[in-house]
């Protein structure tokens, strides 16, 4: 009987991962034999330098791209294998399993804050229950949002839209929250209760946060780090400090070079 990544520990798999595009001359390797899994109820920082192949992993563990179709491995989210799963079956797993937060926010501009907020409800066709409904206070206000929630998009500054892109993604306490850059458009004192907030997410509820990040402040609030070069994974790391984290990457950079 096969190795279930629940039995591991994992919300999240892949095993042998290859992702290459183009051809010839123009192929770019973006991931070269990758296993690695993301462990339930942890906060995962991906790093590494500029085309490392961080986005794409996390791209394609979360069934946004796929592997190479000849041998390119597996990915699991939970037990299900979404290796060459269809495109209708893989939206509705996503959206019921998994949260993204993304550089674009990708927020509705027709949509207020709030109906931007719980618009995964919308989109399963129901409404929150009581206790996600507290549950979604309970974010709204830790990000200060609670007098933005009539306002749309194009009235709300970068780091309030980001703000509600956060609360979008945690409204539905998803199983695993892919996160790209949270912090890019926040000042510092939002991005430390940003990231406060997915830390909480992860110890308190039990939810599995991946985030891509260059920033070592934001990467030394996780609970594992994963360094990438070159389309591969060159270190698994527990907590760090910046300071190390720095350290860490300029070491890489000074090696690719």
């Amino acid at each position: 009987m096969e190795t279930q990544p629940s039995d591991l520990g994992l919300i999240a798999r892949v095993t042998h991962l290859s992702k290459h595009y183009g051809s010839g001359e123009h192929r770019v390797v973006a991931l070269d034999d990758v296993s690695i899994g993301i462990r339930r109820g942890e906060f995962t920082a991906i790093m590494g330098p500029s085309g490392s192949g961080k986005s794409t992993l996390m791209h394609v563990m979360a069934g946004l791209d796929t592997a190479d179709a000849d041998g390119g491995g597996r990915v699991w989210l939970g037990d299900q294998e979404i290796t060459g799963m269809r495109d209708a079956e893989l939206t509705v797993l996503r959206r019921r399993r998994v949260g993204f937060v993304f550089q674009a926010f990708n927020l509705v501009p027709t949509l207020d804050a709030q109906d931007n907020i719980t618009l995964p409800f919308e989109l399963d066709g129901r409404r929150p229950t009581r206790e996600e409904r507290e549950w979604i206070d309970s974010i709204v206000d830790a990000l200060g949002l609670r007098e933005r929630l009539t306002h749309r998009p194009h009235q709300l500054s970068g780091g309030q839209q980001q703000r509600v892109a956060i609360a979008r993604a945690l409204a539905r306490r998803p199983d695993l929250l892919f996160a790209d850059e949270p912090t890019g458009a926040l000042d510092s004192r939002t991005s430390r209760e940003v990231l406060a907030l997915l830390r909480d997410a992860a110890h308190r509820s039990g939810q599995s946060i991946a985030m891509v990040t260059h920033d070592p402040i934001a990467a030394s609030h996780a609970d594992r780090i994963l360094f990438l070069a070159d389309g591969r994974i060159v270190d698994d790391r527990g907590p760090m400090s910046a300071e190390d984290i720095s350290r860490t990457m300029l070491g890489m950079e000074a090696v690719a070079r």
